[in-house]
Order: C-alpha cells, then sequence, then structure tokens
C-alpha cells in the first residue's frame, strides 16, 4: 500500500490521529478498496471509533502491492505512542512539510512515513506494526428511533461548559427539548460537587427525530476528539441511539472522508421489574466502564458475577486473645471487578454491639438466643457476666 497526502489532507490526517488516541492505546490500518480505514478501540471495548479516507482525500492511492499478495489485504496494528508523535504539532506540519507519503512494507513489517518538508528535507520514520484480524463495530445506526444532526460547534459550546475532569454525561430525550447534564455516579454529597445542566429547543438542530424518550449515560472523554475535528472542518454531527444500555453512535461524513465514535450506555439498574428481589449491595460506583462492552471484533465474555463466600463461621481472635465468633452473613462484602477484598472490618454496627452491648430489642428479648461475647460496657453496672478470657 502506498498513499501521498498534500496540503491541507496531511493537517486533517494528523487531526484524526489525535482523535482516535482518545479512544485507545492502539491503531488499526486497514487499506481496503473504500480507502484507507483508521480504527481503534479502548481497553473494556466500550469505545469505538473510526475514519474511513477515501481515495480521492489522497494525492495517490495505490493498492497493487496489496492485490499481490496471496494472503489477502494488510492487517496491521499498531502502537498509538509511535505514531501520535509523527503528527503532534498541527501548525509546524503545515508550514514546512509540503508531502507526506504513506507505504506499508510486508516484508520488514514495517508501516515507512516520509515528510517532505521545505530545503531538500526528508524526514523517514519506520514503525512495526503487528499483524492482527480487522476490527470492526456492529451496530444499525439507521434502526435507532432517535436521531439528532446539529453543527459541530453547538455540540462544541455544549460540551465546553462541562469540566475537563468530567467523565461521564447524561443526554435527555423528549419531544419538546434536548438536555445534556453531568452524571453524579449515585453520589448522595451534592454539596462538594457542581452539577451542570443545559437544554435545547429542537430549532437549534439540523434535524431532529424523537422516536421514544431515553436518558442515556455515556463517557465524555471518547467523544471530545471528534467534535474537535468535526469543528475544524466545519461538519455537522449526526447522533443515533435509543434505550439505555444500547450503544449511541456519534457520526460525521463528507465527501472524503466518513467518522464514527460508537460508545458504550449505562443500562438502566434502577428499572427491576417486582418478581426481582430486592437487594442491599455494598455500595459502588458505575462508570461506563462498567457498562456492556460493544460487539467489537472477536466477543469477550466478562463474567461479573459476585463472589459467595461458603456459609461456615468464622473465628476472628481479639486484642485479648478470647474467640469472637462472626455470623457469615455480616462478613461477607461484594467484590467486583479488580478491587481487593483484603483487609475486611465488621460494620459499624457490628463493632458497635460488641463494644457497647447495643444490641437490638429483639435480640435482647430472646433469651435463649446466643449472645455474644462483651468486651466493654456502656454504664458502671456490672450487671452483665464477663467473658472469661477478659
Amino acid at each position: 500500500m502506498n498513499c501521498v497526502l498534500e496540503g491541507n489532507s496531511i493537517k486533517a490526517f494528523g487531526k484524526a490521529i489525535h482523535a482516535l488516541s482518545r479512544v485507545g492505546d492502539e491503531l488499526w490500518l486497514d487499506p481496503t478498496v473504500k480507502g484507507l480505514a483508521l480504527r481503534s478501540v479502548n481497553s473494556a471495548h466500550s469505545a469505538y471509533a473510526c475514519f474511513l479516507f477515501s481515495p480521492l482525500f489522497f494525492q495517490q492511492y495505490n493498492l497493487d502491492s496489496v492485490r499481490e499478495q496471496d494472503s489477502g489485504p494488510i492487517k496491521c496494528k499498531l502502537v498509538m505512542k509511535c505514531v501520535l508523535p509523527l503528527f503532534r504539532c498541527s501548525t509546524s506540519i503545515e508550514h514546512s512539510v509540503k508531502r507526506c507519503q504513506i507505504s506499508v512494507s510486508t516484508g520488514s513489517d514495517q508501516v515507512i512515513v516520509q515528510f517532505f518538508c521545505r530545503h531538500g528535507i526528508t524526514k523517514t520514520y519506520n514503525v512495526r506494526f503487528l499483524e492482527s484480524e480487522a476490527l470492526q463495530a456492529v451496530f444499525a445506526s439507521h434502526l435507532c428511533p432517535n436521531v439528532l444532526k446539529s453543527p459541530a460547534r453547538l455540540l462544541g459550546d455544549m460540551v465546553m461548559h462541562f469540566h475537563a475532569s468530567q467523565e461521564e454525561v447524561t443526554l435527555s430525550m423528549s419531544a419538546p427539548k434536548v438536555s445534556l447534564r453531568n452524571y453524579n455516579e449515585g453520589r448522595n454529597d451534592h454539596m462538594k460537587m457542581m452539577h451542570t445542566e443545559m437544554s435545547l429547543h429542537p430549532d437549534e438542530f439540523d434535524y431532529f427525530q424523537a422516536g421514544m424518550d431515553s436518558d442515556i449515560t455515556f463517557c465524555l472523554k471518547e467523544l471530545r476528539g471528534l467534535l474537535c475535528f468535526a469543528e475544524s472542518h466545519c461538519l455537522p454531527v449526526s447522533v443515533h441511539f435509543g434505550t439505555p444500555g444500547k450503544p449511541v453512535c456519534f457520526s460525521v461524513e463528507d465527501m472524503v472522508l466518513e467518522a464514527t465514535v460508537v460508545l458504550a450506555t449505562l443500562a438502566d439498574f434502577e428499572s427491576r421489574g417486582p418478581s426481582q428481589p430486592t437487594e442491599t449491595p455494598a455500595p459502588t460506583t458505575h462508570s461506563c466502564a462498567d457498562a456492556a462492552a460493544l460487539p467489537v471484533g472477536i466477543h469477550e465474555t466478562q463474567s461479573n458475577n459476585l463472589q459467595v463466600l461458603p456459609d461456615v463461621t468464622e473465628l476472628v481472635e481479639s486484642s485479648q486473645g478470647s474467640p469472637i465468633t462472626y455470623p457469615p452473613v455480616l462478613m461477607q462484602l461484594q467484590c467486583q471487578g479488580d478491587s481487593a477484598c483484603a483487609g475486611m472490618t465488621p460494620p459499624s454496627s457490628m463493632i458497635c454491639s460488641l463494644l457497647f452491648e447495643a444490641m437490638s430489642s429483639e435480640s435482647g428479648d430472646d433469651d435463649d438466643a446466643p449472645r455474644l461475647p462483651v468486651l466493654a460496657y456502656f454504664s458502671d453496672e456490672e450487671d452483665y457476666p464477663r467473658s472469661p478470657s477478659l
């Protein structure tokens, strides 16, 4: 594969790589008959981005070397940290680089990038690639009931009001308005966080289709790169989405290029059926990384089952050496993901019961029920039998 870029095409190609760097740490280079596709996906498979440059985008686009191979088209994967520095400073490239040539050498497994600069200076970079399967997200955007289309500046102005550290935002869709607000992650400390919400009338959009009312939550980091790319080229952005838990698609289309970003959304955990049991799990924070993974490439099943501890009593020795028996139900902690379960401590209510005999009234009335040893009393009256070891 051999392609040549000139003028503003070099700058646009570099901005596309910058946008993909916000998504994942790896870059897939896929030369096809329709054009050169640049793809990336994050490690959790919850965000996918693709930039497809048609042959008209390049000054020269040649696929003869690809067609001569018996193994089929080239499937190469590059490390993003190796490619990103080549197109880091777009202003310097615009003023100093006249022409850029990108070729794939299958014999040495390298992608050769050459910059032909002013005053006869030529910069050559050899980036080694790994052979891998093609990367493709399976998502039918035309089946989504809700569709929005607006200039990139409109969405960029909305995103600008959120802090750079804001990870997730919630997009609400209804017939009279469209609102965008920050996601509070289920926290109750509202006094320590700033709540931001913006609402827009349907007339603000170039195209507005509200098939159903929906509230979706997705990550904002992967979207900022696409909005920056679309705003620099004055391209409209289309949004396709449906119910919570299903992906949302942001797309940009032009005569010579197409860009797509597919993001996973948080499922609606609050909507439970009446037949489902009500549980009180340990406080956890839901994020877009915990959302359902997108069907990208080979489907990987990740087990998120909670760890079930055996129903046996556990003996925990106190500082005085006396054995203390804890009920197994109070010792269970829900471990999910990569969180460590070491250093488990009893709940605060159990500690209160052991130290100050603060048992409930129901357990105090039952004389036959076994009582836990008391380590200290909350009064001076010592009418309660002491532990033999104290």
